[in-house]
């Protein structure tokens, strides 16, 4: 039998996506027990991708506060083809003034909150990084050092995407706690809400916050009901912390060392970051210690092994 390995798509660059993390956030969902993965803070949806292309649930839902992102996240699943083509006509017209094609299209984006101009700023801005200010509005520079993904490789991605998730997926824009709210037997779910400490300022992060005692109520919720869960919420860089440690009574809480920080190496330094792995306590203790490297899991955290 011949073992041959296969990137897990990802169309919708973002950061703070957990594409490299997917492996060890799923290495907790027990096999054959749960039938729906539920991710209300969708983003870029790593988990969520991972989970459809190694099929250890039968169904998805990925949720948002971000109506555009959502509706982007229905037609990757409906019919990729239309987003496709509007992405390619958005990155063939910066190529003459790139710079003042890309202020153009987020300005029009801030009127008429287009999913195909979104998917193109998250694409070509800084870092994937989005940024809103306090009026609700896109205002995160270019990047002036690349191009974004190119066209050929966005539909590559969009499709391999619809193929994994149609007939399996449904996008909802909703607040978490309503998805908690309707929460059944059989649901799981995986969270990785905005990080204490990066959703408010002048520029946000993220187009809603998530106040630390909502989410604690949130997880109170999941757990009376009986609904396992694993939650990305803090961590650290170096010597910044990212929020404080949620109760014990809550989940147990595992560290993973994700490796130096792509920033401190730009900047010269050797910080390290850890990121926190809240699972839930109606799942399984595992053997493993409560810290961890990437290196611990053999298999690439981006990619599924098939045998052929």
């Amino acid at each position: 039998m011949k073992k041959s390995r296969f990137s897990v798509p990802h169309p919708i660059p973002y950061q703070g996506s957990k594409r490299r993390l997917a492996t060890a956030i799923l290495s907790h969902v027990p096999p054959n027990q749960y039938g729906r993965l539920i991710e209300p803070f969708g983003g870029s949806s790593a988990v969520t991708l991972a989970a459809a292309y190694q099929k250890t649930f039968r169904a998805y839902i990925v949720g948002d506060a971000l109506e555009p992102l959502i509706q982007l996240w229905q037609m990757i699943i409906d019919d990729p083809g239309p987003v496709a083509r509007q992405y390619e006509t958005l990155w063939q017209r910066e190529r003459a003034s790139p710079i003042q094609a890309y202020y153009e299209i987020r300005s029009e984006f801030n009127l008429d909150r287009d999913p195909a101009k979104l998917l193109y700023l998250l694409a070509r801005c800084v870092k994937n990084a989005v940024r809103f200010n306090p009026a609700g509005e896109f205002n995160q520079s270019p990047d002036k050092r690349r191009t974004g993904t190119k066209p050929k490789t966005m539909r590559a991605e969009l499709f391999g995407a619809h193929r994994i998730l149609a007939g399996k997926c449904r996008a909802m824009h909703a607040d978490f706690l309503t998805l908690f709210s309707q929460a059944q037997e059989g649901d799981f779910f995986y969270l990785d809400p905005p990080y204490q400490g990066t959703s408010g300022g002048r520029d946000r992060r993220y187009i809603a916050g998530v106040i630390r005692d909502r989410m604690i109520e949130g997880l109170s919720m999941l757990n009376e009901k009986r609904i396992p869960f694993v939650l990305s919420y803090d961590g650290s860089c170096g010597e910044t912390d990212y929020g404080e440690p949620l109760p014990e009574t809550v989940a147990r809480r595992i560290l993973l060392d994700v490796g130096r920080s792509s920033q401190a190496t730009l900047n010269g330094r050797d910080d390290v970051t850890v990121e926190s792995l809240y699972v839930s306590h109606l799942l399984p203790v595992s053997e493993k210690p409560k810290s961890l490297s990437l290196r611990d899991f053999a298999m690439a955290p981006n990619q599924a092994i098939l045998f052929v």
